[in-house]
């Protein structure tokens, strides 16, 4: 046996691992293979880790950050996808995997069950809500049009706005088809929404999003949720052109509105200005008729009821001579009045002799100087007063008195200690002893001592005591509580003769099997 084993080659554990390792990439190397995705985690790293499964089997699979970032889809939870790569180990766990190049959806039902899923997704969000949908202007003044700079959409919306009504259009070129147009499509709605209100660039009144027709994967880059939410967040109201009448993408239900073409779009966002001008000539032509006629008939109203009214002397006749009577009867009461103030004045002229103001003068001075002697007079009282109470207070407040209080309080305070504690052990002493006879007589009243002495009590099965014996039908489960345990019994009907029961153990409210025999009462 040890001859044998001899023989064995020996490989350490790495050898045998990147021995593995090398054999499944030169056996499978770059392989297609088509499953549902499973469980996907994106971790911190970058990379992406996800399961390829199908009915039977599961294949790990890893995509490295640089590719994940290209990818035309990003995974999802049960999408079916063929994906491209090669397969390898992971010597680290001894495990396969397989290092995915790209990914793709598995068909165009696939990629309409996605579509779905989203739009679900999306739409329980709000982001298609009508309510949050803005007014396109009437005329703006700058139009910003995201889409290709080369391709034939801008040519069309730039022929037909010139045509309708030349304004100032704003072009952001982005890749309208491959793996980096939604996010080019999303910066370019919120670089829009992103320029300052009279800034060097002007901010635009309008945005129209357009791409010519084409199939699903074509148009998927106005699928992803960057650009749905970039529609959806823009402060500028939107008009989304994306391919042909019967094309729809998810941009399409997140704008504010959908053109069936790009040239459509370009007729809805602005008017024609022929028609404009006709319209404003037809309005200018009916508002000087209609001021023409509303003047004239103003005139005729006026005319008429200027004949109406009285002449203006009459109406002026009786308060001007209201106003004569009134001016005479103010000269009369201004001389009366004059002379009435001027004896009143020489009253008061009289009793205001400057010796009798000096007199005046000189009896409050007296006043101020009596009440000035009364008040410190009485200040010093007040102050002698409040000292010899201090004083009094002071000798009372003697550091010998305070220290003589102090003792008294303490011994007053460990007497009181003292009577505390001897109430305390009393008062514990008396209820102890309460509590004992409370204990003796509910022992006493207590029905197990009545079972101890040869008693049971039956139960019926819903636990209540049973009192009389018309209160137990035939057939009823009982349960019988005796002082070591309970058992289980049937009730026989009336002259029936129970049948033998077989003896099963019965446990006691120890927890212990029960003799057999000892549940056989009824």
């Amino acid at each position: 046996m040890s001859e044998s084993q001899s023989n064995v080659a020996e490989f350490s554990v790495s050898e045998i691992s990147f021995s593995i390792k090398r054999t499944m990439e030169d056996t499978f190397g770059y392989v297609r293979v088509r499953g549902e995705l499973g469980r996907i985690s994106r971790p911190g790293s970058g990379h992406i880790y996800l399961d390829l499964k199908d009915d039977r089997s599961v294949l790990s699979g890893v995509i490295w950050r640089g590719v994940a970032s290209k990818l035309k889809i990003q995974p999802e939870q049960g999408l079916e996808v063929i994906a491209t790569g090669k397969i390898t180990t992971f010597p680290g766990q001894s495990k396969y995997q397989m290092v995915i190049d790209a990914l793709e959806p598995a068909g165009a039902g696939a990629l309409m069950a996605l579509l779905e899923e989203r739009k679900k997704k999306l739409a329980a969000e709000g982001l298609f809500a009508e309510e949050a949908k803005k007014k396109l202007p009437p005329l703006p003044k700058v139009i910003g049009v995201v889409t290709s700079p080369t391709g034939a959409v801008i040519r069309d919306i730039l022929h037909r706005i010139s045509d309708r009504f030349p304004i100032h259009v704003l072009v952001w070129p982005v890749r309208v088809q491959g793996e980096t147009s939604g996010a080019e499509v999303a910066n370019g709605i919120r670089g829009f929404n992103a320029l300052a209100p009279g800034g060097s660039i002007p901010r635009p009144d309008l945005v129209i999003v357009a791409r010519g027709g084409g199939s699903i994967e074509d148009l998927w880059g106005f699928n992803e949720e960057a650009v749905v939410r970039a529609a959806a967040d823009s402060a500028i109201p939107l008009i989304s052109a994306v391919g042909h009448e019967t094309d729809w993408t998810l941009i399409d239900l997140a704008a504010d509105l959908r053109a069936p073409t790009p040239t459509g779009a370009a007729e809805i966002a602005v008017p024609v200005k022929a028609e404009l001008m006709a319209m404003v000539d037809d309005r200018s032509r009916r508002l000087n008729s209609g001021l023409v006629r509303f003047v004239t008939g103003r005139r005729t109203e006026l005319r008429a009821a200027s004949a109406a009214l009285p002449q203006p002397q009459d109406l002026l006749a009786l308060p001007r001579q209201k106003f004569d009577n009134l001016a005479n009867s103010l000269e009369r009461s201004l001389i009366v009045s004059t002379r009435t103030h001027r004896t009143h004045f020489q009253t008061l002229h009289g009793r205001l002799s400057p010796m009798l103001l000096t007199r005046l003068t000189s009896k409050a001075r007296q006043d101020l100087v009596q009440n000035s002697e009364r008040q410190q007079r009485a200040l010093k009282v007040a102050v002698a007063q409040k000292r010899q109470a201090y004083a009094a207070l002071a000798a009372r407040l003697t550091p010998g008195r305070l220290a003589q209080q102090t003792v008294l309080g303490q011994e007053r305070l460990a007497g009181l200690g003292e009577r505390l504690e001897r109430a305390y052990v009393a008062r514990v002493s008396q209820e102890k002893a309460r509590l004992d006879g409370l204990q003796k007589l509910l022992k006493s009243l207590s029905y197990k001592d009545v079972l101890a002495r040869g008693y049971a009590v039956v139960r019926n099965d819903e636990g209540h005591p049973v009192r009389s014996a018309d209160a137990v039908a035939p057939g009823a489960a009982l349960s019988i509580e005796l002082a070591d345990g309970s058992i289980d019994a049937v009730a026989a009907g009336a002259g029936e003769t129970p049948a033998p029961a077989k003896a099963r153990p019965k446990r006691a409210a120890s927890g212990k099997p029960k003799p057999a025999g000892q549940g056989d009462l009824f």
